[in-house]
């Protein structure tokens, strides 16, 4: 039986996956990767999983990639980490990117390098205070990846993704949200309780408009207004024409909860 790198535990309407290399403070080999798409695959395809929430086993949630088998001086070669970026970085944060309905990510510990920035990837972050996210790239003579420098860039601007990028400074949960990088710090033994009650939230939720609501906002950052006004219309045709529509209009004049079934 092969070792399980990820867990994945289905809960009423949503799914909790967690990174499950704890000894390495959850930092990715080749097997977690391909469990971690094995999982958001099958999250994707189901229609019982309304929301996603992606966290870390053991003290930490995610140290980026696994070095012990990356060591030039022990293989004697230098290995082409722009084809692990193609091979397993670039399509995992294109999948969180564009999976159809809200990702969460709790960070419950240091989440470094890939491991901060496929936390970035993800719809709503929320981060125990004691958690830090580190770009630690420079550390070993690296360029940030899996969406580093377009994140720090667009949340951050220039000044800032630089600072943190060329230094590796750790950023302290409750400095990333002041700075608009994650949602928001909470307290520690809080962490899966909120992230938890906002994933029901999502599960009783309209799914359909969460995933067109992504779809609009991920363009708007390179949109003219005229072309994002545009695409408002498109997506609110579709959103309007919906049995979730009808369904919450239906309940707000009855003044009662909607029955969401995503459609």
């Amino acid at each position: 039986m092969s070792e399980e790198t990820v867990l994945h535990e289905r809960r009423d309407g949503y799914s909790i996956l967690s990174l499950n290399r704890p000894e390495r403070l959850n930092a990715f080999n080749e097997m977690q990767h391909r469990q971690l798409r094995a999982a958001l695959e099958t999250c994707g395809r189901d229609d019982d999983c309304r929301a996603i929430v992606l966290t870390g086993s053991g003290r930490g949630f995610c140290a980026g990639q696994d070095l012990s088998d990356r060591d030039p001086s022990i293989s004697g070669e230098r290995p082409d980490l722009g084809k692990t970026l193609e091979t397993y970085y670039n399509p995992l944060v294109r999948m969180i990117r564009g999976m159809p309905k809200p990702v969460i990510c709790a960070v419950n510990g240091v989440a470094a390098g890939a491991g901060a920035n496929i936390a970035f990837a993800c719809d709503i972050v929320l981060a125990a205070r004691s958690a830090k996210f580190i770009q630690a790239f420079s550390k070993i003579a690296l360029v940030p990846d899996a969406g580093g420098t377009y994140w720090l860039t667009r949340l951050l601007g220039e000044a800032r993704a630089k600072a943190l990028a060329l230094t590796a400074h750790p950023l302290p949960a409750e400095d990333a949200a002041a700075w608009g990088l994650i949602w928001k710090a909470v307290d520690d033994e809080k962490l899966m309780e909120e992230t938890v009650a906002l994933a029901e939230t999502f599960a009783a939720g309209p799914t359909n408009s969460y995933g067109l609501t992504k779809r609009a906002i991920h363009a708007a950052s390179t949109n003219s207004l005229d072309e994002q006004l545009d695409l408002e219309r498109q997506l609110q045709r579709e959103a309007g024409m919906s049995d979730d529509y009808k369904e919450g209009v239906s309940a707000f004049l009855q003044k009662r909860a909607p029955n969401y079934r995503r459609r």
